[in-house]
């Protein structure tokens, strides 16, 4: 098994999503007696924002669909995902390789690949609570993975910046989910 394992989150060992990555890939290889992990952290070597000539360079969607798994650290910025890793997201939605447009609308050509993506928000933004209309990471994310084929999963560690006490329980509750992701 292949792992590629995307990391984005500007805030180095102080990250949730990190740790939370870290531990879904520890958790897979264990399961899987081992397999190939490929780690590309946006952050220590960002992919430029798209250009007519970045879409001459395959080596980004080539690692996507050779990977049989995706494993992506995704903190919420401003209501949204990083822009690095919107850079990436660029690169792997490919016309004619990720999807294709028929005559009943788009359709998804990387199906069969998992992708789990470990979410990092500083608040609650769950359906009902006053910040849901905010959300617009997790629902950006499933749109897109869902556009290629993918039906992504998600560990998320919420109410981060509430407080220690709130930032402890949330990051030690996503990590006791990694187990489960990798049965």
């Amino acid at each position: 098994m292949t792992i590629l394992h995307i990391d984005s989150s500007i805030s180095g060992e102080q990250s949730a999503s990190r740790a939370i990555t870290r531990s879904i890939v520890d958790q897979l290889r264990i399961a899987d007696g081992g397999g190939d992990v490929i780690i590309r952290d946006l952050v220590s070597a960002p992919l430029p924002h798209l250009t007519l000539d970045a879409f001459a360079d395959t080596s980004v969607l080539d690692e996507f669909l050779d990977a049989d798994t995706v494993v992506i650290g995704a903190p919420m910025y401003n209501f949204t995902l990083p822009s690095q890793l919107k850079a990436w997201l660029d690169r792997i939605l490919v016309a004619g390789k990720t999807f294709r447009y028929t005559e009943n609308g788009p359709e998804g050509l990387a199906g069969g690949k998992r992708v789990i993506v470990a979410l990092a928000r500083g608040g609650f933004y769950d359906q009902g609570s006053p910040a849901a209309a905010l959300e617009h990471l997790e629902s950006y994310l499933r749109g897109v993975f869902g556009f290629i084929g993918i039906e992504p999963e998600f560990v998320a560690a919420d109410g981060l910046a509430i407080g220690p006490e709130q930032r402890e329980q949330s990051i030690k509750q996503a990590l006791g989910q990694t187990t489960r992701l990798a049965a």
